[in-house]
């Protein structure tokens, strides 16, 4: 009877153990590290190791890999954005944009060129029209500043939505990138800065995004020796005006998705965020239109509001919430993606981080094999690499 007794307590104690005692003392150090959050190891269903796993949590910049799942269930790993270009009037040029996140400096070059083999020589005044996103208030939890972090959402934005310019001490400001001209929009809101180099996001007034805009396309038609002067402003295209080009962004979703996780990019997250309510609900984009397609998608997943809820795609809303089972689910989801993360320390890895939460989701490596891993602190300090380094610790069997 004592055999059996000492066999039973055994067992006990090894089913409690998520892979037996000897990860116990590892587990012990971990716990001590978290006054609030949780963790999990392995598939959600059976985890390897986990503490308050259907806890919800802020996840911070981690959410930009739900985001990132939907947008390629949603949009498919091919789609590419795209924004049409019309001619109106005395060779008058409207563009008309649909959120990509990458127009840059040298995706404008390319399209000023594409519009000088279709026959434009002059290019008079420039009106934008931003009309395909229609949201009600910028993405909760961004906050007034001038910090790229925050840039604000648009159907038309150049550069991500920031201009990037040195100012010398003598006052004199020139664009910091050789692929961008120096614009008078550099000039006035550089008026007040330090001089050293800045880059600035365009949100205090949101008639600068189109400006900026416009006035990027101009000094690269200068460049490129377009003729052509007049006015840059916000304006609807006409019904007659003339689509000469539909312009496909060079990157597909997955190089997008790239670099929106290799550089938590919080503009492109919501880009991608609002152009998914759009395709599935019509456009104008809204943030309520997103939320419904990220429910469902999500809900297809399994995924129920109690496990995790999105009011915006990049993390940084403290009303975003996840459980980290649910983002473990997440990451089971995003294996075949898996090569999208960034790698560290030999981790497919995505930080989230805010004042006050620190939290990490990936996958550790096993050979050929990979492990999803969540840690999700909601706590003052910041001991996230701590934990992490003592959950790859456990001998664990994939």
């Amino acid at each position: 009877m004592p055999c059996f007794c000492f066999l039973l307590f055994t067992l006990i104690f090894a089913a409690s153990c998520p892979a037996g005692g000897i990860k116990q003392p590892i587990l012990q150090k971990v716990d001590r590290l978290i006054a609030n959050g949780g963790y999990l190891l392995g598939p959600e269903d059976q985890p390897l190791a986990a503490k308050n796993a259907h806890t919800l949590f802020v996840p911070a910049s981690t959410l930009k890999i739900v985001t990132s799942l939907g947008a390629l269930h949603i949009l498919g790993k091919d789609f590419h954005f795209h924004t049409e270009f019309y001619l109106a009037g005395n060779s008058d040029l409207y563009i008309k944009g649909y959120g990509d996140p990458f127009l840059t400096s040298e995706e404008i070059a390319v399209i000023l060129q594409a519009l000088q083999q279709q026959g434009v020589g002059t290019i008079n005044n420039i009106f934008l029209d931003a009309d395909a996103f229609q949201l009600e208030q910028q993405a909760d939890g961004r906050s007034e500043t001038l910090n790229p972090y925050d840039a604000a959402n648009s159907a038309l934005a150049a550069n991500f939505n920031t201009i990037n310019f040195s100012k010398r001490s003598d006052g004199t400001i020139t664009s910091a990138e050789p692929q961008t001209p120096t614009l008078p929009i550099m000039l006035r809101l550089g008026k007040n800065l330090p001089a050293g180099t800045h880059r600035i996001n365009l949100t205090n007034a949101h008639q600068d995004i189109l400006i900026h805009t416009g006035e990027l396309f101009r000094g690269l038609q200068q460049r490129l020796g377009i003729k052509g002067r007049g006015d840059i402003a916000g304006k609807s295209v006409p019904r007659e005006a003339k689509l000469i080009l539909t312009h496909r962004s060079s990157q597909p979703l997955d190089q997008v998705i790239a670099g929106l996780l290799r550089f938590s990019n919080n503009f492109i997250a919501n880009q991608l965020f609002l152009t998914c309510g759009a395709q599935q609900k019509g456009y104008p984009a809204t943030w309520q239109k997103s939320r419904e397609v990220f429910r469902a998608f999500l809900a297809s997943l399994g995924l129920s509001r109690q496990q995790i809820v999105m009011v915006e795609g990049s993390g940084l809303s403290r009303n975003d919430l996840v459980t980290p089972a649910a983002m473990v689910k997440i990451l089971q989801n995003f294996r075949p993606y898996a090569h999208l993360l960034h790698t560290d320390k030999g981790r497919l890895i995505k930080s989230g981080t805010l004042t006050g939460v620190y939290c990490y989701a990936g996958f550790f490596s096993r050979g050929e094999d990979k492990i999803a891993f969540v840690v999700m602190l909601n706590q003052p300090e910041n001991l996230r690499d701590q934990v992490v380094n003592l959950l790859e610790k456990l001998p664990v069997k994939p």
